[in-house]
Order: C-alpha cells, then structure tokens, then sequence
C-alpha cells in the first residue's frame, strides 16, 4: 500500500493553487506596507482603504469586502502563522481534490466565515485575514480522511487526520481565551470546508468509481451549505449607518481643518498689518470681509450639507466644527463692522471672541487641539 504522500504525489505533482495564494497574500502585504501599513501592526484607515470587512462599508454596496478581507493581514506575526498554515494544509487539499475544486473550497470557505463574522459582531468590527480560508481548507482535509480511512495506511490516518483535528480544535479554543481573534471567521470557514470538502469529494484512487455513499451525501451537503447561507444572509444585522456618508464627512472635516488654517494665517497677516498702519480702518475691513467672513460662512455651509445622520461617528465633530465655523464667522463679522464704525469696544470684544473660539474645549478633540476621527468601531478589530 502506498503511503499517502505517495499516492498524492503521484495523483497531482505540483500545486499551483497554494503556491499563488500564497504569493497573492505575500504581495499585498508587500504593497500595504508601501502604502503606509506598519510591519507589526496596521491602522485601521489602512486596513478599510484596502478592502477589510466592516458592517457600515461592507453593507453600503461594497460587499468586495467580503472576499478582499481574505487577503489581508494585520502585521508580519499574522501573515506568517497564517501563511505557514496555508502552506502546510494547501498542498495536501489541492492534491486531494484537485486544483479546481481546492479553489473552491478555499474562497467558499473564505467568504462564509466573513459572511458569519459580519452577523456575529453585527456589523461593528473591522476584520480581516486568510484564516477563514484556511480552516475550510482543514476541514475539507478531515472530511477526505475520513472518507478515505479504510483505504490509507493506519498510521498516515492518525498522523494527518488527527493532526489536523488537533490543530483545528487547539485554535478554536485559543480564539475563545485571546480577545483580538475572529473565531466567528473560524467556525464559518471550518463548516463550509466540511460540507464543500463533502460536495466535492472524490476518491483517493481516481480509477476507482464514486460509491453510493458519494452521491448520497453531496446533495444532502449542498442543501445544507445553501441553508446555512440563506440564514445566514437573513441574519445580517441594519447596517448603523453608510460608509460613504462616513468617509465624505470625514472628507469635508479634513479640507475644514486645511482652510481653517490658511485662514487664519490670513486673519494674522491683516491683523499685522494693521498694526503696522499705512492701511485705513475700511480696507481691514474690506479685507476681513473677502478673506476671513466669506471664507467661514462657504465652510459652514459645507458642512451643513453633510447627512445629518446622527448616528455617524463623525457626526459629533462636524456639529462642533459647524459651531466653530459660526463662532469665527460671527467674530470675523463683528471686527469687520467695528473696524468700519471705528468702535474700539466692539473691535476689542470682537478679537476676544475670536481668541476664544479658537481656545474652546470640545468634545471630540484630541490631546493636539485637533478634532479626532477614530471611531468607536475602529477599537475593535479582530484578526484571523
């Protein structure tokens, strides 16, 4: 009897499949640490710009994420345990089933363990990585052993069957004790590479035919898989909000915060040069009026066209963002007005008005003064 690697080989010598999946997942990581990912660990704006699965972005008509998510890699300890799995377990499933089928059951696997992360943290994790993938592909490798018992060697069964139980368990249970690992993912993807690895199944000896047990259990597991799809599809929690209603406003804050800064630049300046004389009380003015107070009341309108969706994360910043733009606007208006009337007063309380929306505490600012875009989703990124 020959052994299992033996007869593998011999079935299909080469594995192309695990081999590009391989370098796909080696390249991204590659390109995300050229864009700005970190070697140890990836911001979260990183990992939404490239395609990780996030309830408010995957719901908003970018439902990509789904399989994109399965390429992406939080830092080098993820990508390589992952990889080093894939490697390891790869190249016996793409043997066992052949190089069609194995991709298959890969990306089958892969997206119902995103599918089931994205219902069971409703939508409010940001999640990424090839593990989902990878125990489909584990569990595809049990369900041919299995079939194949009687006819493998003893000791091949214990060795690949049970090692393979063994390391599909001992990570189950290390997802349940460490916070940070979408074990959701996991058990999604084991369950689709069982029930794949049972519609696709086929013999050890390709010259042998399909027994009865085959073609009675591949319906049965097709029904299964499909139910357990629909379910899962129904189960899909209400998105809390739209991405791309997230990511303008987020958009609109940053080009606020840019031109909040060239205009008050430009306030010093003519403040200065005020000071300096040679300039009458109405050209300040007239130069406050087109530099400062039209430029604040076009950014509050700006920003009061944004959806006034409550329920964004932005939301708060931008409400504080439109106050402030009111407050300098008003400020800007009043100088404006008291330079013209030459009102030393209303100058004076115009200038302390502007200096204190500029020092007000807001919620929503960071310790730099800055208004802070990280949402409350953004702390929980599980990883697999």
């Amino acid at each position: 009897m020959l052994s299992l690697h033996d007869l593998l080989h011999q079935r299909i010598p080469g594995v192309p499949v695990t081999k590009l999946l391989v370098a796909v997942n080696l390249l991204v990581f590659a390109a995300m640490l050229a864009g700005g990912a970190g070697l140890w660990h990836s911001s979260n704006s990183v990992q939404l710009a490239w395609g990780a699965n996030f309830g408010p972005a995957t719901q908003d008509g970018e439902w990509w994420r789904l399989g994109s998510a399965m390429f992406l890699h939080f830092g080098a300890v993820h990508l390589t345990l992952n990889l080093w799995a894939l490697w390891d377990a790869g190249q016996l499933v793409e043997r066992m089933y052949g190089h069609g089928r194995f991709t298959c059951i890969y990306f089958a696997s892969g997206l119902a363990g995103n599918l089931l992360s994205l219902v069971a943290h409703e939508g409010l994790a940001i999640s990424g990585g090839a593990s989902g993938a990878i125990f489909g592909v584990y569990g595809a490798l049990l369900v041919f052993m299995w079939r194949e018992r009687g006819n493998l060697h003893p000791r091949d069964f214990r060795w690949f069957f049970w090692g393979a139980a063994g390391f599909a368990a001992a990570s189950l249970i290390l997802g349940l004790l460490i916070t940070g690992i979408d074990n959701a993912a996991h058990i999604g993807g084991f369950g689709a590479g069982v029930l794949s690895g049972t519609i696709f199944a086929r013999p050890a000896d390709v010259t042998e035919p399909l027994s009865r047990r085959f073609f009675r259990s591949r319906p049965l597991a097709g029904g299964v898989f499909a139910l357990a799809i629909a379910i899962l599809i129904n189960q899909i929690p209400d998105r809390p909000y739209r991405w791309s209603e997230e990511v303008l406003a987020r958009k609109e804050i940053g080009e606020f915060l840019r031109d909040d800064a060239a205009i008050t630049r430009t306030w010093q300046n003519i403040l200065d040069e005020g000071k300096r004389g040679g300039i009458s009380f109405n050209e300040l003015a007239g130069r406050i009026d087109s530099a400062v107070v039209d430029r604040y009341e076009e950014s509050f309108e700006q920003l009061s066209q944004l959806p006034p969706n409550p329920a964004l994360p932005s939301a708060p910043t931008v409400e504080m963002l439109r106050d402030y733009a009111e407050r300098r606007m008003d400020a800007s208006r009043a100088l404006a007005e008291g330079l013209r009337a030459q009102k030393p007063e209303q100058i004076r309380d115009a200038l302390e008005m502007a200096q204190q929306s500029r020092q007000m505490t807001q919620p929503g600012r960071g310790e730099a003064g800055k208004p802070s875009q990280e949402t409350p989703a953004d702390q929980r990124k599980p990883v697999r």
